[in-house]
């Protein structure tokens, strides 16, 4: 067989390329083969530990306890028409009103910096502040909903529910 330069070239290509492994069989390597990398992206899109400072770390420990606490009271102001139960020393009681509190808080600082740089609360570690602002914000619409069914009783425990 005579070997002509193009395939001598092709077949020493064809033996750099395929590597023979332990238990005989041939892999192929590409040596020349593209490389892709990223070009753009967006704003702040890598940065998972971005500093949110006191603030942040404080709505997200918060954020996390309120959302879960304020569905629980509503749950409960629909099923019996009372707000939570005061509990030891009034500890359950008290903490349902700072979680509505804690709420609101977060909407307000969301909306305020939505106002000012034209988006929302930055993601946070491992985008736990962006999920906080989005249950904030959950939250409110069914506060919303119950205050329109009229559900919503005045702050302090009356007799007709703890009495």
């Amino acid at each position: 067989m005579i070997l002509s330069p193009a395939s001598t070239t092709s077949l020493i290509r064809a033996l750099q390329h395929n590597t023979k492994t332990q238990n005989g069989t041939f892999t192929r390597n590409y040596p020349h083969s593209p490389k892709f990398s990223t070009i753009a992206m967006a704003k702040g899109a890598r940065d998972e530990t971005q500093d949110i400072g006191i603030a942040g770390k404080a709505a997200i420990a918060g954020g996390l306890i309120s959302a879960p606490m304020i569905g629980w009271s509503l749950y409960t102001l629909k099923t019996t028409g009372c707000g939570l139960p005061p509990g030891p020393g009034g500890s359950i009681g008290a903490l349902e009103g700072v979680s509505y509190l804690v709420v609101f808080g977060i909407v307000g600082w969301s909306l305020y910096t939505k106002a000012r740089t034209g988006s929302g609360l930055p993601n946070g570690p491992y985008g736990l502040l962006g999920a906080v602002e989005g249950l904030s914000y959950l939250s409110l619409l069914a506060i919303l909903v119950f205050l329109e069914k009229g559900y919503i009783p005045g702050p302090l425990p009356g007799d007709e529910c703890f009495g």
